[in-house]
């Protein structure tokens, strides 16, 4: 992996990643918004602490272990991945509630466009916000995007210390499981 120094990332601050995406996937998954090492490579989920490649294998998403730099592979699985908040930031504490709320607009529309049968919001709290949902737990939600069904997973990051990449993994092979029956 390439190593970026303070100030490189720094640059990457604010910038756009385009989303992994295509109409009628399994599953949009749908990060928070980039990190600057996302956007300093320009693949999701691009930090090297951040468990979501190895989950969404341990789960069987995929038949193995892809590298951030592989994220188009996931389209023949007919999987995506978008985010709430478009811009890259350090920290998600970083965004505001507006922006949350401006994120979940703009991706129910996308949504609806792209008609994926799940989406998948990673982490609780930018679900709650975007779609002031106060009370969601992690899990199958009663919000429908037109024909989309939501399912709220925990957060992959590292800094995400209640959930272990195993307890991730099961979560999600939940909604594996659902989206091969739907």
């Amino acid at each position: 992996m390439t190593r970026f120094t303070p100030a490189e990332l720094e640059a990457a601050r604010d910038r756009l990643v385009p989303d992994v995406v295509a109409d009628g996937l399994r599953v949009l998954f749908c990060g928070i918004n980039p990190g600057l090492m996302t956007a300093a490579t320009g693949h999701h989920f691009a930090r090297p602490g951040n468990r979501f490649w190895p989950v969404l294998h341990l789960s069987g998403f995929t038949p193995r272990l892809l590298k951030p730099s592989e994220q188009g592979e996931l389209l023949s699985y007919g999987l995506g991945i978008t985010n709430v908040v478009a811009r890259a930031s350090a920290r998600a504490d970083e965004l505001s509630a507006e922006e949350y709320r401006e994120g979940g607009r703009l991706l129910s529309l996308k949504v609806e466009r792209l008609r994926p049968r799940w989406l998948a919001v990673v982490g609780v709290t930018a679900y709650r916000v975007a779609f002031d949902e106060r009370k969601a737990q992690v899990g199958p939600q009663e919000r429908k995007f037109g024909d989309t069904r939501v399912w709220v997973l925990p957060n992959p990051s590292g800094l995400n210390a209640h959930w272990t990449a195993e307890t991730m993994a099961e979560e999600f092979g939940r909604l594996r499981l659902a989206a091969a029956q739907t």
